[in-house]
């Protein structure tokens, strides 16, 4: 479960670097696990592997238990440095997949039922241009001051060789390629599946997804795609993550399962949906007609109950908006609900997950039946897609999002995902309208990062699953 000598202990040393920015940083790091969370004017990258957590769907029973342990356990042989009162925070970058049985294969293949990174470097910045570099290493339990002058004689050599490079940008090769995306008929069809099983009162909602496929004649860098999602997409919790060469989750999350700091959690409840718009005008007409949707306010007050009420077993004082308000992201306007609550000391953000994932905005509910559901329904694997992917430290601390407007990558081909909350009243054209809309972001940062792409080609191989 942790790639972690014992006898070894983790040093870790930071130094400033204003003059350093994101993408050249991952541009350097090809080749290596490498990743990048951001939201706002707010980021992380990070590279390389200090110490790996995993979980296994047979050995380990709580998944998330088993990664919080391991990382407890590789923080506490933090080394320090002379005079210092406490370890630097240690963070862990990675996620789950949807369902905990899952097994890593097909496009999932370096994606097992949990994974989590300690990198080797990070770098930490922000809107006001302020950046830091950190390094680090497993070194030898007996290590003096040396192993942190030596760390940091390596980290101001790698400053100095990426501001050398900080302006650097090759040009985009274009490449050309063709998206398949499932069939009309057979994703209407699911639709009604659906609305079926809710009115036998066997569910009350269901998330299904469809996915699109992506093969292109040559390569494109999943740090070009989601640099270009996080420059149109400030509002949502953009990330990547490949855990191996050539292997990346992307995506651009409009929500979070779990935050917590300091004992503070928040959350939001994210759903129902409608398209921006091409102007001003348009946009808050739309953004009015989504607040006046009975099916829609619905569908998102399903989704707050729900959350509401798997914190209650934990939290206290939890608090939420009275009233829904629209979240308006680049494409796509959502009703939004936040939510606040106190949580006790013990309980960490991975606790939190455990208990809210899958939300009923990404799976449906009840939550086992709506689970059963999709797994009957589905022929595609799901793996990450929906699953809770983010950070958190050894203090319980963390962030985390669903895996939602996503885009799996392995070698040339990308496998996209987009879905929609089906409940009563729910109208399978315009259920494919929305998924429709939620594809357009990684399509999107696909093109901007170079690929030329035909219009979408229709298959009847697949049929649907999930999102929101």
């Amino acid at each position: 479960m942790v790639a972690h000598d014992p006898s070894r202990r983790l040093a870790t040393v930071t130094v400033p670097a204003p003059d350093l920015r994101p993408r050249p940083f991952l541009r350097h790091a090809e080749g290596q696990a490498r990743g990048f969370w951001a939201r706002g004017d707010r980021w992380l990258a990070h590279s390389g592997v200090t110490v790996e957590l995993t979980a296994d769907p047979v050995r380990d029973e709580d998944r998330f238990a088993t990664i919080a342990a391991a990382a407890r356990d590789v923080a506490r042989h933090a080394l320090l440095p002379s005079g210092a009162a406490r370890a630097p925070r240690v963070q862990f970058f990675g996620g789950f997949s949807f369902r905990a049985d899952h097994r890593a294969g097909g496009v999932w293949s370096d994606f097992p039922n949990g994974v989590f990174h300690l990198p080797a470097v990070e770098l930490e910045g922000d809107g006001s241009g302020d950046a830091w570099l950190r390094v680090r290493a497993l070194v030898p339990g007996d290590s003096g001051d040396e192993a942190f002058q030596h760390l940091r004689t390596r980290a101001e050599a790698l400053r100095a060789e990426l501001a050398s490079r900080a302006d650097f940008a090759a040009p985009t090769e274009h490449v050309r390629g063709r998206a398949t995306a499932t069939e009309r008929v057979t994703w209407e069809a699911a639709v009604e599946t659906s609305l079926a099983a809710i009115r036998a009162g066997t569910i009350s909602k269901a998330v299904l997804a469809r996915t699109m496929d992506v093969e292109l004649e040559g390569r494109v860098d999943p740090v070009d795609v989601v640099s270009r999602l996080w420059e149109v997409n400030r509002g949502s919790h953009v990330f990547l993550f490949e855990p191996a060469s050539g292997s990346a989750i992307v995506g651009a999350a409009p929500e979070t399962v779990a935050t917590l700091r300091d004992g503070v959690f928040h959350a939001t409840a994210v759903a129902g949906s409608i398209r921006r718009g091409d102007s001003p005008r348009e946009q808050a007409e739309l953004a009015a007609r989504l607040l006046a949707s009975d099916k829609d306010r619905a569908e998102q007050r399903i989704a707050l109950d729900d959350m509401i009420a798997r914190l209650e077993t934990v939290a206290h004082q939890i608090r939420s908006d009275p009233q829904p308000h629209v979240l308006t992201l680049a494409r796509i306007q959502h009703l939004e609900t936040e939510i606040r609550a106190s949580v006790p000391a013990g309980v960490g953000v991975l606790d939190l997950v455990r208990l809210l994932h899958p939300t009923a905005a990404v799976c449906g509910l009840p939550r086992d039946s709506a689970m059963a559901f999709l797994e009957r329904e589905e022929p595609f694997e799901r793996g990450w897609y929906a699953g809770p992917v983010g950070w958190f430290d050894a203090e319980g601390n963390g962030v985390f999002a669903p895996a939602l407007r996503t885009g799996v990558a392995t070698g040339s081909g990308w496998r996209l995902f987009a879905g929609a909350g089906i409940v009563e009243g729910s109208v399978p054209a315009l259920e494919w309208e929305e998924t429709g809309i939620k594809f357009e972001p990684m399509l999107d940062a696909l093109r901007g990062a170079g690929a030329d792409l035909e219009p979408v080609a229709v298959s009847d191989a697949e049929m649907v699953g999930q999102d929101e």
